[in-house]
């Protein structure tokens, strides 16, 4: 094996490491509710409203919507830079658990509700969001350097 090869073996070793690292973890963030609403634009694409949040903290909260226990538009990117506040709201017609994967936060939400995260983006990586009892992922949580 070349060192080029060795170097690229040893890449991937690493951030499998980092992905399973990633999926355990602890609840270190808050697991607060908001205030904040938003609502689905056409095509069923999660909006922001309001300020902090969102992409690298610009705009505000995003809303996720769930119908038949899958995320309108797909599954949702929520990209922010490690010490943001992260903000997003689960709009949905089933009633499921929604947990964030990695940071190990859980709600309830019912059926034709909604619930509404809010916490501090302390651990970079890429995280899962998803509704637990269903097994549907619903988004993607990147948290940047």
């Amino acid at each position: 094996m070349n060192y080029a090869m060795k170097v690229a073996v040893l890449l991937l070793v690493l951030a499998a490491i980092g992905a399973l690292a990633a999926c355990g973890g602890s609840d270190t963030g808050t697991n607060t509710s908001t205030g904040t609403t938003s609502s689905a634009a056409p095509g069923g694409q999660a909006t922001r409203e309001g300020a902090g949040g969102g992409e690298g903290g610009q705009g505000g909260a995003t809303t996720i919507v769930v119908k038949d226990g899958e995320p309108e538009g797909g599954v949702q990117d929520l990209e922010y830079k490690a010490g943001d506040q992260v903000r997003f709201t689960v709009d949905s017609d089933v009633a499921d658990e929604v947990h964030v994967h990695g940071y190990d936060l859980m709600k309830d939400v019912a059926a034709g509700g909604s619930v509404s995260f809010s916490f501090s983006a302390e651990i970079e990586g890429i995280f899962e969001v998803e509704l637990e009892e269903h097994g549907e992922q619903i988004a993607e949580l990147r948290v940047n350097p």
